[in-house]
């Protein structure tokens, strides 16, 4: 039997203050267009309470905030298949960027 691991994942926050931002569509939006390369997982609070919907990508740990279901396809398209995160959407406590 082989087992095939997903190399990428991306949590999606579920808990409370998220969930009042619409975190369920979120979630709903990634597992509907991520492939099978890529694992969706509703996750328990991320820690960052109050910056949400709150979306991690792992294994480069790249944090989004604020994403609402209509920016999905812009993170499926331009990071999780084309390698490059969304510079503009990075969550800045974590990325600080310079402009």
């Amino acid at each position: 039997m082989k087992i095939i691991e997903s190399s990428r994942r991306v949590l999606v926050c579920q808990n409370r203050t998220c969930r009042k931002q619409s975190a369920a569509k979120v979630l709903t939006a990634f597992q509907k267009l991520s492939g099978a390369e890529v694992e969706v997982v509703a996750s328990s609070c991320l820690g960052q309470c109050g910056n949400g919907p709150m979306v991690l990508v792992l294994p480069e740990e790249v944090w989004y905030s604020g994403v609402s279901a209509e920016e999905v396809a812009a993170i499926t398209e331009q990071h999780l298949q084309g390698g490059k995160p969304i510079e503009a959407m990075l969550y800045r406590k974590f990325h600080g960027l310079s402009r």
